[in-house]
């Protein structure tokens, strides 16, 4: 059973899933950073508060968040088709993959940069830097031990939620696990997809908690 077709099966299934976490955590991004920090910006408590903008942004991501990615992968099908002209592959799934994520990416920022201590933040205001300035100078470089950190935090979500794109024929090692592990009952190649999945884990897990650690001035 584990010939060479079936190594080469699990090490293209690992290689289909570090293509859709990456790639779904970069677009995620792309889109979550900026709302992170137009919510920590038009807070009640920000450096340029705006209330009713707050708030239509705040139900906009908390009812993206709302949805379990089961549902939205289904859901976003006729768009994902329209956008790419299939519905299958790993490339299809970093559609709903980057839907599902951006807005808890937005979150993740939020919190990171409400970290910053309040008075750095003052200080700058009182030095005359503008809103731009204080979150590129002051906001995003203070917060990155915790960017860092959540980013990780981010990326094992996102592995977590490709392992159920197998479901609809997105690939990666949730896919192997279904079709062997589940489907035709060959509870090794389960195990081993498992396996994986834990290893690519830890190592993002540890990667981002050694980055956070060495850019975190307070050590």
């Amino acid at each position: 059973m584990w010939d060479e077709s079936t190594l080469q099966m699990l090490l293209q299934g690992v290689g289909e899933t570090l293509y859709m976490t990456l790639g779904s955590t970069l677009f995620a991004y792309i889109i979550g950073l900026p709302l992170g920090v137009l919510l920590v910006m038009w807070a009640a408590d920000g450096i340029r508060p705006h209330p009713v903008l707050y708030k239509i942004l705040d139900v906009i991501v908390n009812l993206t968040r709302s949805f379990p990615f089961i549902i939205l992968l289904i859901a976003v099908l006729p768009f994902t088709r329209w956008l790419l002209g299939t519905t299958l592959g790993p490339t299809a799934v970093i559609v709903p993959l980057t839907i599902s994520a951006a807005p808890f990416v937005a979150r993740l920022v939020e919190g990171s940069l409400k970290e910053v201590d309040v008075g750095v933040i003052e200080a700058s205001q009182s030095m005359g830097a503008s809103a731009l300035q204080i979150i590129w100078k002051v906001l995003l470089p203070e917060a990155r031990p915790s960017l860092i950190l959540n980013c990780a935090i981010a990326i094992t979500t996102i592995l977590g939620y490709t392992a159920m794109a197998g479901f609809v024929g997105g690939g990666g090692l949730g896919d192997i696990a279904i079709r062997f592990g589940y489907y035709r009952r060959e509870e090794d190649i389960m195990l081993v997809t498992v396996v994986l999945l834990i290893v690519v884990v830890q190592v993002f897990q540890g990667l981002g908690l050694w980055i956070a650690r060495r850019l975190d001035r307070r050590k």
